[in-house]
Parts: C-alpha cells; structure tokens; sequence
C-alpha cells in the first residue's frame, strides 16, 4: 500500500518541487506522462463532479522522497476537511495503475494559481499578481486588477493605467493576499455564534 497525505490548505507552503515533466524530458516519457495525467485528471474531473466537488488542478511533482500525485479540489468557500478526505478515498481505487509514490489532496488554498479561462472569468475584479518569465517594462512582477483575457493578453488596471500581458509571458497568475488586511480583518460574527 502507497502512503498517502490528506493535506489542509494551512499545511501547505510554497516548497519548489521539481516537475515530472523535466525528469521525463530526459528519459524520453514525456508524451506518455502527459497522456497518463491527462487520463487521471479525467478520472478525477467526473468524480469530483459525482461528488459535487470541483477539481482544480493534478499535478505530478518529483521531490526528494519520490513522485508525488497532487490532486486539488474545491467546494465554493467551503471546501471541509470532510470533503478532502471522502474524495480522497474515492480517488485512490481510480489511480492505483499510475506511477507515483505519495497522494495528496488538498484545496489549492487563497492563493490558487490561475490557469484556464474559466479561471480568469472567475478571477476577474480581482487584484492580482502576475510573475513574468522574463522582464516587461523592468520588471517581471506586476500587480493590479484583472480585467480578463483580450486577445491572448491578461489584461490588468494598474494604479495608473490599463496593461496588457502577452499571456504566453505569464509564468504565474495567482491572486494578490494582503496579509495585513487579512490579519487586521474583524472577526464573522455569524462564524462566532456557530460555535
């Protein structure tokens, strides 16, 4: 029996992991790999919609210990810890034939990465932060309101002015956290009188 992680969204950190993807490159795999991923996010798209779940993202990630299936699932804003671990025992059965040493489930957390459209249309009013491959205008970094996708571009409201990203340059999009905003915000008296 493989190990397996049920991890909650506080567990996670932004450790670097090595993609999958890199290791296959060199062993000649790589079409394989993404075939297999491809079919295990299929699985797992029409169980987390059985479940009335939705999947966010797979990922295969080689780190020290070995090759870790990451599966992210969320439920409106409240994904449970419940609901990980329900999914979680549904999911393993679906992929025992691929190759990889640890499962973990998880909700992507505040920070989710942006990647598909419907990602951008959910993410839309939103300040965002964009990290670039290479500089733009100076910087590989920006900031602002995601306006949407325009022709292959993400477009951003800056301080000062309208921007387009050619999205093709984007290494990363994920929504902006202001920590001191989110540890200064008052207390949910509706959650306080839950308990």
């Amino acid at each position: 029996m493989r190990p397996s992680f049920l991890l909650l969204p506080d567990m996670l950190d932004d450790r670097a992991s090595t993609s999958c993807a890199a290791h296959c490159v060199r062993k000649g795999c790589m079409m394989a790999k993404a075939d297999k991923l491809g079919q295990v996010m299929a699985k797992c798209r029409r169980l987390a919609e059985q479940m009335g779940l939705e999947l966010v993202d797979v990922s295969l990630d080689q780190e020290g210990a070995g090759k870790y299936l990451r599966i992210y699932i969320t439920k409106g804003d409240v994904l449970s810890l419940d609901d990980c671990e329900a999914f979680h025992r549904a999911v393993i059965p679906l992929v025992e034939d691929f190759d990889y040493d640890f499962l973990e489930v998880s909700s992507p957390g505040l920070d989710r990465p942006i990647k598909t459209d419907e990602d951008f249309r959910w993410a839309e009013g939103t300040v965002v932060e964009v990290h670039l491959f290479r500089p733009l205008e100076g910087s590989k970094r920006w900031q602002g309101t995601l306006k949407g996708l325009q022709d292959g571009a993400i477009h951003l409201q800056l301080q000062d002015r309208d921007m387009m990203i050619p999205r093709k340059s984007a290494s990363l999009v994920k929504p902006f956290l202001d920590i001191d905003a989110i540890l200064s915000a008052e207390p949910d008296p509706s959650e306080e009188s839950a308990e």
